[in-house]
């Protein structure tokens, strides 16, 4: 189907042979896939160099802001989709993406709300149930803030929308990868608020930690999901925990 305006696939890899090649294809409808790999020391960049529309950039990874920002800069087309390698497009989705860069009323980007799974288990709550981040947009009309290290920040300087269907989110395969997943985001949060200048509170540490327990359990109804709601409720404590461990550090 030929486009009056081309899209840009960007995906930023590190150890992702298990999810690269089905993401790859979500982007079957894209002018060109620019994949920002950190170094992979798997078949990840193997598997990618297979797909004709692929453009390989490695780059040694400091932050999430920079790796994806780099792939922005490689990208010739104006518009972009932006995936994870745990997300997947539904056929709904991939239609109304096609639909919207036709639409000369199209806003400069849109939001994403995700459906999430822990390993084959949907999660209906916990938290996700309003998750949506941006995944699709102009890039003359955005960039991700420089001063996040973790949890990036699309900053836009244009109209927003919302898409209507639901891209899919693979999040994590089991409670030992998300909970390395969550320490990890935890150290790099941590010196993202020491480069602002914030000194360690224990008082604030742990008033967070119990908080983010009671809002995730209690008031995100992870309660409503039963084990798998408890074990993302204590995680997310976990990554608030390892934020400040690694602050007073």
């Amino acid at each position: 189907m030929q486009l009056e305006e081309k899209i840009s696939g960007l995906i930023i890899t590190y150890n992702e042979e298990k999810n690269i090649q089905e993401v790859l294809e979500c982007f079957d409808f894209c002018d060109e896939i620019i994949v920002v790999d950190s170094f992979s020391t798997d078949k990840t960049v193997e598997i990618a160099g297979t797909f004709p529309k692929v453009k390989i950039i490695q780059n040694k990874f400091e932050d999430f802001t920079k790796q994806r920002n780099l792939a922005l800069d490689y990208a010739k087309n104006d518009w972009v989709l932006f995936l994870d390698g745990d997300e997947r497009i539904t056929p709904q989705l991939r239609q109304e993406i096609l639909e919207t860069v036709k639409n000369p009323d199209a806003k400069d980007a849109y939001y994403f709300y995700r459906t999430f799974f822990l390993g084959s288990k949907k999660i209906n709550f916990s938290g996700t149930q309003n998750d949506k981040n941006f995944r699709f947009f102009r890039k003359s009309k955005a960039h991700y803030s420089e001063n996040k290290k973790v949890h990036e920040t699309l900053e836009v300087n244009g109209t927003i929308g919302i898409l209507k269907h639901k891209l899919l989110h693979y999040s994590f395969e089991n409670y030992d990868q998300f909970k390395r997943k969550m320490l990890s985001y935890g150290r790099l949060k941590g010196e993202e608020l020491r480069l602002k200048g914030k000194n360690y509170s224990f008082l604030t540490q742990w008033s967070r930690v119990i908080f983010k327990f009671f809002k995730t359990y209690f008031l995100k109804l992870g309660i409503l999901d039963g084990i798998n709601g408890l074990k993302i409720s204590y995680l997310q404590c976990l990554y608030v925990f390892e934020t400040y461990r690694t602050l007073k550090q």
